[in-house]
């Protein structure tokens, strides 16, 4: 009986070791990479064995959006937990601050004691000032670096961190499979907790796969989205056709060699799913893997030919709508083949990770920690988040909005209101309209439901106004996003933001 007793106490004392023990942490991040590209996701023509897996022994969440649906914004908004608009970090606004990057959480992670890798699109620099000429990548703030700037390179060669790889993996994305399964064989033996990010350059263009999958999906043919199609766009606003997006649908395939483009773009995916199992295998190996939280999602969304539209940027749901998977394999809902349907979105991968290492979270990031969501699938987060899009893409601010969704709402306002364009508005029931396939802002059945997404749009516009930043070409966005405003009343901004367009 006492040897009962005792065995009984060894093992929870040992439990209780383990939980107190601080988890590493493994943060996957793909690049334009939709939902419908999944298995787990409900596409049953894809080839993704793994990241299926990861699904099945973790949770899998329905409703996660990438708050700026664009490289650039998106990569910083995840590093630091704080909307564009605060960290003020996009293409054709300017580069990070020191301080903001100061307060991301691979800084922190690592100030605490964590052993911290990088490889991948790393997606934007640091400068000390917004006016200051020297832009540098942090690859001295991570223990491991195999980060490159801009777009990076699908020859690993050509990626000078990534080098001593090319050999053996000529395509990158399996060289970051091989990275992650290195450092997680050193860390592991380093006595140190660690945090290893990877950022995936695939399936972002140019459409380059790894000529080794050129068999996954050879002569398939693919099931296009319901959406798919002008036909189904035609109830959009004239500004959201003004972009790239709109012309990409025909320039990239879309429209007249859809499974052709499809094989390719599935096919990058599919060698990501190879590089998933790698990093999962060597977790295995290295005796981690039962104290190692994964993450996986994606930095943005893509149409791929839905409503009519290739690319992203856009404000529905094939833009930013993304997967996300969390896999903690410390916790008893674990292989439950649980899913999450509350409202999550990218500002809570910085909380969520400090939160999984013990440590405060800054009170200037916005996201939430996502690990409540782990505990209970049924629990909420966030009532709503802020979409938006600043991005100068065509020296045009037609295409730029603000927008907010919720659960089962979305509500979109296109400010521009100039040169035959008139301000305009879009109302969802993603509840019964996932596909977004009516607009229900002149239906009067929906008169209060528009009348409700109107303020919660109009508390996040005070947000940005309250607590954006002053630089980067930011504040003109408060007025010109402002719904009360007529137009002639936005003409000063309007100007601002013409000014610096042309100069850019």
């Amino acid at each position: 009986m006492k040897q009962h007793i005792l065995s009984a106490v060894v093992v929870m004392a040992a439990l209780a070791g383990h939980a107190n023990k601080k988890p590493n942490i493994v943060y996957l991040m793909s690049d334009d990479q939709s939902s419908y590209t999944l298995g787990c996701y409900g596409n049953p023509d894809v080839k993704t064995p793994n990241i299926d897996r990861l699904a099945s022994d973790g949770m899998a969440f329905d409703n996660h959006y990438d708050t700026t649906a664009i490289c650039m914004a998106s990569r910083a908004t995840v590093m630091t937990g704080m909307y564009e608009y605060k960290h003020g970090t996009n293409f054709k606004h300017g580069d990070m601050l020191s301080d903001v990057w100061k307060k991301s959480y691979p800084v922190l992670l690592r100030e605490a004691g964590y052993m911290t890798a990088f490889a991948g699109k790393f997606g934007f620099e640091l400068r000390d000032t917004p006016d200051a000429e020297k832009l540098e990548l942090p690859a001295d703030d991570f223990d491991r670096w195999g980060g490159g700037p801009g777009q990076t390179h699908y020859q690993t060669a050509k990626n000078q961190s990534m080098k001593a790889y090319a050999k053996e993996y000529p395509h990158s994305t399996l060289s970051y499979g091989a990275f992650g399964r290195d450092f997680i064989r050193d860390a592991s033996q380093s006595g140190k907790p660690f945090c290893l990010s990877i950022s995936f350059k695939a399936p972002h263009r140019p459409v380059q796969p790894d000529p080794k999958f050129d068999d996954v999906y050879a002569g398939m043919t693919f099931t296009k989205p319901e959406n798919y199609g002008r036909e189904n766009g035609e109830h959009f606003s004239k500004q959201s056709k003004q972009g790239r997006q709109y012309a990409r649908f025909a320039e990239w395939g879309y429209k007249d060699r859809y499974d052709e483009v499809m094989a390719k773009y599935h096919q990058q995916i599919h060698a990501i799913d190879v590089a998933v199992g790698m990093i999962r295998e060597a977790l295995e190996a290295h005796g981690v893997a039962d104290n190692t939280v994964i993450i996986y999602t994606s930095d943005n969304g893509f149409f791929c030919g839905s409503h009519g539209f290739g690319s992203k940027v856009l404000p529905y749901e094939e833009s930013t709508r993304v997967p996300m998977i969390i896999y903690d394999p410390r916790h008893p809902n674990s292989g439950k083949k649980l899913r999450s349907e509350a409202l999550t979105g990218n500002i809570d991968f910085a909380p969520t990770l400090l939160k999984l290492a013990g440590l405060p979270v800054p009170g200037n990031m916005d996201g939430k920690d996502l690990m409540p969501l782990y505990e209970n699938p049924q629990a909420a987060i966030h009532e709503s988040l802020a979409l938006m899009n600043v991005y100068n893409q065509s020296n045009s601010l037609t295409t730029r909005f603000l927008a907010t969704v919720t659960k089962d709402m979305k509500y979109v306002y296109w400010s521009y209101a100039a040169d035959g364009f008139e301000e305009a508005e879009e109302l969802y029931h993603l509840e019964k309209d996932p596909l977004e396939m009516t607009n229900q802002a002149g239906n009067p059945e929906y008169g209060a439901a528009l009348e409700q997404m109107r303020k919660t749009y109009d508390r996040h516009l005070e947000h940005w106004k309250a607590e954006g930043v002053s630089y980067n070409n930011y504040p003109p966005y408060c007025t010109l996003f402002d719904r009360k405003l007529d137009w002639t009343a936005k003409t000063p901004a309007v100007g601002e933001l013409s000014k610096k367009s042309k100069a850019e």
